[in-house]
């Protein structure tokens, strides 16, 4: 699903396109749609929708009226309106899904403040002056960081974003307080001699933006189809029973990971029958506290107040009967009665397919002692042997 010049050079290394996302084929891009609307014809007497989605640097997209009826398709570049100026960007979607797509974001076509237009299809000289602004956003990255730390800013920039024609460039920074960039700004016009725009955005943007490896060993999920971040609390970590280090729990951004909310309405589901941890057994011998739950086996161990070494299993109808119990003030006898004994099954079974060596093979007994009575027991024999025959 990549271009032609992505493939691997003479030394296995891959090569790569080296267009920074703007390869023609527009499949090694980031926050890429399927068109699977792009088959099907429309019915006759239907006009096709004029919205068209162009994207930008780092996944950043936008919506814009094809109001001069471009035959466009996915990869074109194009030279698009702006507040002053004109930028150069990619088309990635076309057609009916770019209406679907819109109406989710309640993004309205005739909304001339939000949705502005497309010039024409960007020609040679609008390309060189383009890919010419891209190669100096990265040198412009390195000097401007330098002068935020020489006036002692609490800020980072992150990223730095030139206007399809060179006439503007937004610097993107992240900060946790209110700062005061207005000798910041005048460094940076009397240095890279173009207009300046400052955008502050959040951390997971940042993250976004950027892009990088998680902990799974995976793209960043906010970097290749995460488009909406919804507010992640430590509840999630609580319900799922993972343990509150924050080490782990937070991701690039620093902030908690995204992945927390994917399985928290299954783990929501599963926890409606279990009963709460904080309900206590009662029995003859003693009051039962719950120490632990096991969500995928349906399992709780219950401890008696003043043994809480010893841990008693029982399964989730177990304690629901113990409860229902305990409401009509009746105590059964003992936790014993209702335990659940578990065998733990500790051999496995693995198929020795490419001829590896069994993985438990270290958890066999050495056979060096074997060895040495065996080698007596010999001995023994031959001894007997002559003592018959003299």
């Amino acid at each position: 699903m990549s271009c032609n010049s992505c493939s691997t050079g003479k030394d296995g290394q891959p090569k790569g396109c080296k267009n920074n996302g703007t390869c023609g084929t527009d499949s090694c891009n980031k926050l890429t749609v399927f068109d699977w609307l792009a088959n099907m014809s429309l019915p006759q007497g239907e006009e096709p929708f004029h919205g068209v989605e162009v994207r930008f640097k780092n996944g950043r997209k936008q919506y814009y009226k094809n109001t001069e009826n471009l035959t466009l398709s996915i990869g074109d570049i194009v030279a698009t309106q702006a507040q002053s100026g004109h930028d150069i960007g990619m088309v990635t979607l076309t057609g009916e899904l770019v209406r679907i797509q819109m109406k989710r974001k309640n993004i309205d076509i005739d909304d001339q403040e939000n949705v502005m237009k497309i010039y024409r299809k960007a020609s040679q000289k609008d390309i060189d002056i383009w890919s010419e602004a891209r190669d100096k956003e990265e040198p412009m990255k390195v000097k401007a960081r330098q002068f935020a730390i020489d006036l002692k800013l609490k800020m980072k920039i992150s990223d730095i974003e030139y206007q399809g024609d060179a006439s503007k460039a937004t610097f993107y920074y992240t900060a946790e307080e209110r700062v005061d960039f207005r000798e910041l700004i005048k460094l940076f016009a009397r240095e890279f001699r173009t207009r300046i725009e400052m955008k502050q955005v959040g951390f997971r943007q940042e993250a976004a933006r950027l892009g990088g490896i998680g902990s799974c060993g995976r793209e960043l999920c906010c970097s290749t189809w995460l488009t909406d971040f919804r507010s992640v609390s430590t509840s999630a970590a609580r319900y799922q029973q993972l343990s509150l280090n924050p080490l782990k729990l937070a991701g690039q951004c620093g902030k908690l990971k995204c992945c927390l909310n994917y399985e928290l309405d299954t783990y929501l589901d599963a926890l409606k029958a279990f009963p709460k941890n904080d309900t206590k057994l009662y029995t003859e011998k003693g009051t039962a506290v719950c120490q632990k739950t096991d969500i995928f086996k349906g399992h709780l161990w219950y401890a008696y107040e003043g043994e809480w070494m010893n841990w008693h299993v029982l399964t989730t109808d177990q304690v629901s009967e113990i409860i229902e119990k305990n409401k009509k003030k009746e105590k059964v006898a003992s936790l014993e009665e209702y335990a659940a004994e578990l065998i733990q099954d500790t051999k496995r079974e693995f198929e020795n397919v490419v001829g590896q060596d069994s993985l438990t093979r270290f958890d066999s007994p050495k056979r060096k002692n074997k060895r040495r009575n065996n080698k007596g027991k010999q001995r023994r024999r031959q001894k007997s042997q002559n003592n018959a025959k003299k």
